[in-house]
């Protein structure tokens, strides 16, 4: 049987690859830190290993010297996921049998075809086209999914979901399933079984909290014919499912509604993170990408003059380039013709209203990502513009960089 040592992988990572490599009858060894993973290098020999590098370098080095003046262990092939780094550090990792350097976030499928060229073995990779977005606000997270069920991306979900109840403390998770854009049939049946099984997976997570948005009948079925999955309801719309939620005699006032309870994302959401990837995801940004060369294009549409030039003024710090509207029609105009990341909308304006965008864009499940700002605060708003597909709602006026975070959390929120 062949083997496998992962050494210094956050949880959420380790533990994915190794249901994945396990299932793959792939015998699999994990070391957290160098000291632990040299002993067990030279122990048990793998035939390869799977290094994650979270900043130090230098600890990297060591290790790989080590291994380079080990007559046994010098020969084993290595695979590293890790930050950005420059193309002279990668030439340097070959000489240590380096054979594959992943940038994060990493694209799976390559991942996967890449180990299995050293173990002489052909992993079975999902590419069923599929958008997985997950976002927390308060002790709510937001899982949307569109296009397909992608049975890698479901696994990995699993884990994802425990990582951020973990990250962030939740004593109560409540879950929203968003499913509007899929149309499911019997097909179906056993993506849907995984995707409710990785879910209601952390005892944390009640199933009378796990709320599910479909107009397919066919996850109802579903739902009412499975008894591990008694007291998930599905509803048809977000307002309903939001009002069941979200605790109003704990508020005392609207503001407060709003901020605490639907549109304050809590920080750190992404620590330890790992994305799925795949090869044909071509939507797919984040940060460093913005800084390396992928620029982030965002629309911003707001009849305030004032406002449109300070939003550009911030993401201009960032590196990302901003297309300004004035109006909701020639935003609408231009949809077509150019390729968005990001949208920034206002609701109240002058002729078509935020709301007409939003419900114009829901059609399109290929529209970008929106977040609504607006100086209104009232709840009924606030929940129309997310039952409408906006990924959060802010209230004007924001510091600039709590909208960049935002934007940086609502971008990078896909598996």
């Amino acid at each position: 049987m062949k083997q496998v040592l992962i050494i210094d992988a956050s949880p959420l990572f380790r533990e994915f690859l190794k249901e994945k490599l396990i299932a793959e009858k792939v015998n699999v060894e994990v070391a957290q830190g160098r000291r632990d993973a040299f002993i067990k290098l030279i122990s048990t020999l793998p035939d390869l290993v799977i290094l994650d590098v979270s900043n130090s370098f230098t600890d990297l080095m060591e290790f790989l010297e080590k291994k380079q003046n080990d007559p046994n262990a010098k020969s084993i092939p290595i695979i590293i996921s890790g930050p950005v780094i420059e193309h002279d550090k990668i030439s340097v990792l070959v000489q240590f049998n380096v054979i594959k350097y992943f940038t994060k976030p990493i694209k799976f499928d390559i991942f996967f075809e890449s180990i299995g060229q050293v173990l002489k073995a052909q992993f079975s990779i999902d590419i069923t086209p599929c958008v997985l977005e997950l976002h927390l606000n308060s002790n709510i997270i937001f899982i949307e999914i569109a296009e397909g069920l992608n049975r890698e991306k479901l696994s990995l979900l699993k884990y994802k979901l425990t990582e951020m109840i973990d990250a962030n403390h939740l004593e109560n998770p409540k879950i929203i399933l968003m499913l509007t854009n899929l149309s499911l049939s019997f097909v179906d049946g056993a993506n849907l079984e995984l995707l409710f099984d990785n879910i209601v997976s952390d005892r944390r997570i009640l199933k009378k909290n796990i709320k599910i948005l479909s107009l397919d009948s066919f996850v109802t079925e579903l739902i009412d014919g499975h008894p591990a999955y008694s007291g998930i309801e599905v509803a048809s719309g977000l307002p309903k499912v939001l009002n069941s939620l979200i605790e109003n005699s704990v508020i005392s006032n609207v503001p407060d509604l709003i901020s605490d309870k639907i549109l304050t994302a809590d920080s750190d959401t992404d620590k330890g993170s790992v994305e799925m990837r795949f090869y044909s995801d071509s939507t797919s940004i984040n940060n460093e990408e913005s800084v390396h060369g992928t620029v982030i294009r965002i629309a911003i549409v707001d009849d305030d003059a004032v406002i449109r030039k300070l939003l550009e003024n911030a993401f201009a710090s960032i590196g990302a380039s901003c297309d300004l509207y004035d109006s909701g029609t020639e935003f609408l105009n231009s949809l077509g013709k150019f390729k968005y990341n990001l949208v920034i909308l206002d609701i109240f304006m002058s002729g078509i209203s935020g709301f007409e965008i939003l419900k114009r864009m829901q059609h399109n499940p290929k529209s970008p990502p929106v977040i609504v700002y607006s100086q209104s605060t009232q709840r009924q708003i606030v929940i129309q513009a997310l039952s409408l597909g906006a990924k959060t709602y802010m209230v004007k006026p924001q510091k600039p960089a709590a909208i960049i975070k935002k934007a940086l959390e609502v971008l990078n929120a896909k598996i």
